[in-house]
Parts: structure tokens; C-alpha cells; sequence
């Protein structure tokens, strides 16, 4: 049976809980690799918030993947346009109450990534994974430095023969 990563943390009960000063939106790829369960209920068991305001779906492709944007540049960039408006959007609903804090869009696909990030500002949106975003809240902000620290010192697990 093949799981992604996320499918085997929610399985597993690992989980984000009472984060605060944040709310997620979830932009499930075209491509999705999540095929054992529906991805937003697998990012909704993820990630779990203070005010308990669910991940919300941010729909559209956004133009990045495959070979779209090399192949038909104009379509793409129609569809990124579409994508950008949807995320302004989503971002807009997330703050419809008052919310001041961070508006994030995770993903699990290292195209939609890229193209996500490209709107961080115009969004007022911040793009990352979905296990980064839980590395950063579990492991503490500096995890990946700390991460390729132990990596160079002789890496992180030793083999014993």
C-alpha cells in the first residue's frame, strides 16, 4: 500500500493543534499525490488552529505543473491569472471577521509551490508545504537548520555493522 506523507502522519495522529495567529487555505494540486484519502480531510486533520477555523479549499489550478506553461504560455498565463484572483479571494473570506494574522496557502507539489510564491505579496498570502509548515510549529522555527547542522556533523542516524 502506498501512502503519501501526509496520508501517513494523519494515519499516524501526528498533528498541529492551537495554532495561533494563523489561517490556512489548501491548494490541492492537479497532480495531487493524496490518493488513500480526500486531501482536505487529510490537511484538516493536520492542521489544527486556536479558533478553530478549518483549512479552507483554495480552488484552480495554478498554471505551474506538467508542462503547461512551457508548452502554451498563454493559456497558463490566463490560469495563473485566474488562481491569483482566487487566492486574493480565499484571503479576503479568511479575514471577512476581523482576523489579522497570517494567511497561508499550503501544498504538497513543489510546481504549485513555486507558482503559489509568486503571489505571496500580491495575496497577502505566504505559500509553503503542508509538513514544512508542521516541521516549523512541532520542531521550532530554526528545524531545518538544525536539520542539515546534524547532516554535516556526521548526519543524524549512525550505522553500527
Amino acid at each position: 500500500r502506498l501512502l503519501d506523507i501526509h496520508e501517513y502522519l494523519m494515519e499516524k495522529g501526528i498533528k498541529l493543534e492551537g495554532v495561533e495567529g494563523v489561517r490556512y487555505m489548501y491548494h490541492d494540486p492537479c497532480h495531487t499525490p493524496m490518493k488513500t484519502h480526500a486531501p482536505l480531510k487529510v490537511v484538516n486533520q493536520l492542521i489544527g488552529t486556536a479558533d478553530g477555523s478549518k483549512v479552507a479549499l483554495n480552488d484552480r489550478c495554478c498554471g505551474e505543473s506538467g508542462t503547461l506553461a512551457v508548452s502554451r504560455p498563454d493559456i497558463s498565463t490566463q490560469v495563473r491569472f485566474r488562481k491569483e484572483e482566487e487566492m486574493r479571494k480565499g484571503a479576503a473570506v479568511q479575514r471577512a471577521d476581523g482576523f489579522k494574522g497570517d494567511v497561508k496557502i499550503l501544498t504538497s507539489c513543489p510546481s504549485c509551490l513555486q507558482g503559489l510564491s509568486r503571489y505571496d505579496n500580491d495575496s497577502a498570502t505566504q505559500a509553503d508545504y503542508i509538513v514544512v509548515e508542521m516541521a516549523r510549529h512541532l520542531l521550532g522555527a530554526d528545524w531545518a537548520e538544525r536539520y542539515i547542522d546534524q547532516a554535516n556533523n556526521g548526519g543524524i542516524e549512525r550505522v553500527l555493522l
